[in-house]
């Protein structure tokens, strides 16, 4: 069927199409998309004025800023009874666009912007805005909702008390928690971090992207990154527990008898946990091997410390480990950092005893430090006593000759120090 269109000048109404120049502003939304959702916008627009937008053509050029909007119409007698349906139009009606048109032609005329009114045209521009800002939204959780576990640098932009706003590469803005921050973490706007992203939620439809550098899956990426045997899969982190900035334990096993996975891990003297521990702020970073065989797992879950011996009760999941005097302060740790995390790697509660079935051991006095007063021990190390026996032998009634203690203490000390031994 023959169609013929007449041509008219551009309509110069921009009001909507300057919106073109702003949305390629936006991120991670594809052309393609973009035009998608302007034309679904305008033929909105179209419904609401005429019924249908099946008779319409939608074209666009984003490059230029322009909007066209073409009825398409078929030409029918005067007198049919098609007369005011959507897509007819009367053979007067269309004579009076081109007079050479006749009946069975189609006839295409431009509706303008202006035929709309400016309300409508507004609340368009207003629904293409929102609709792309959503979709904009909606991409960036789904792109970080993929990557949740994986390492991400970012500048920081914002400091608040509880929180830190930093932007990606992208400029998409990321939230570091006071909590999920190493204690020893100080930043200042314009600093660059590392983090792992912990999750990704939508709060009143708009991304709220948590990172960490306090959750172990922070050191697991750490050390793929530095660790190529990891990153290879030859080496497997079996488990990892942290207390950040103070003390991580980190379990590796290796499927390949050649390859010694805490080696691997550590690096010729140092060199490979020596960059995961400074950017983990001096954590200080125990590798060991995994075992299947518990009663060696929690051993090697105490190092430093060696053990004497174990007493495993799987029902109660709880363990005893005997270990000599000078071992003791090692299992447990400064500020309990060790034996806190051999528990949590291990899964087992882990009590700590001296072992004293040696007849000729004997026990620091320091090791008593929680036990009797500072200046009670000072007492005795002027005596020249640095060990529990030697204080035994040297008996009460001289205690109290050459020292300051008063007879009940003298015997509350002893009493103290041979409980050690029995």
């Amino acid at each position: 069927m023959p169609v013929k269109t007449k041509t008219q000048p551009l309509n110069q109404n921009q009001v909507l199409i300057s919106s073109f120049s702003e949305f390629k502003e936006f991120k991670n939304i594809d052309r393609a998309t973009m035009m998608r959702i302007m034309e679904d916008v305008f033929r909105s627009m179209v419904k609401r004025k005429f019924g249908t937008d099946e008779n319409f053509d939608i074209i666009l050029n984003t490059e230029k800023g322009d909007l066209e909007v073409w009825r398409n119409r078929e030409i029918v007698e005067d007198d049919s009874e098609d007369v005011g349906q959507p897509d007819k139009i009367s053979l007067t009606e269309a004579q009076a666009i081109e007079p050479d048109f006749e009946v069975g032609e189609e006839v295409s005329d431009e509706i303008k912007l202006d035929d709309f009114g400016r309300r409508a045209v507004l609340a368009a521009r207003q629904t293409l805005v929102q609709r792309v800002l959503e979709l904009e939204k909606d991409n960036i959780y789904k792109k970080y909702k993929d990557r949740v576990g994986d390492i991400i640098t970012g500048e920081v932009y914002q400091i608040w008390k509880k929180e830190i706003l930093v932007l990606d590469d992208e400029g998409n803005e990321l939230i570091l928690p006071k909590n999920e921050q190493i204690p020893a973490d100080f930043y200042k706007k314009g600093d660059t971090l590392k983090a792992v992203i912990l999750r990704v939620e939508m709060q009143n439809i708009t991304p709220r992207i948590v990172i960490s550098r306090t959750d172990p899956a922070f050191l697991a990426r750490l050390m793929e990154m530095e660790v190529p045997e990891i990153f290879d899969g030859l080496i497997t982190i079996r488990s990892i527990v942290r207390e950040p900035g103070e003390r991580a334990k980190v379990a590796v096993e290796s499927y390949d008898d050649r390859i010694d996975p805490v080696g691997a891990c550590v690096g010729m003297k140092g060199s490979r946990i020596h960059g995961i521990v400074r950017e983990l702020r001096n954590e200080s970073i125990d590798v060991i091997n995994f075992t299947n065989n518990l009663e060696l797992f929690i051993q090697r879950a105490l190092s430093p410390a060696r053990v004497v011996s174990l007493e495993i009760n799987k029902d109660t999941n709880k363990v005893n480990v005997f270990l000599k005097p000078d071992q003791v302060s090692l299992a447990i740790g400064k500020g309990g950092h060790n034996i806190r995390l051999a528990a949590k790697l291990t899964g087992y509660e882990i009590d700590v005893f001296r072992d004293v079935q040696d007849d000729d051991s004997d026990v620091d006095l320091d090791e008593f430090a929680d036990e009797i007063d500072g200046w009670v021990l000072d007492e005795l190390k002027a005596l020249g006593c640095d060990t529990a026996k030697s204080v035994i032998k040297i008996g009460l009634e001289e205690l109290v000759r050459r020292t300051e203690l008063e007879e009940e203490t003298a015997a509350q000390v002893l009493a103290i120090l041979r409980s050690e031994f029995e």
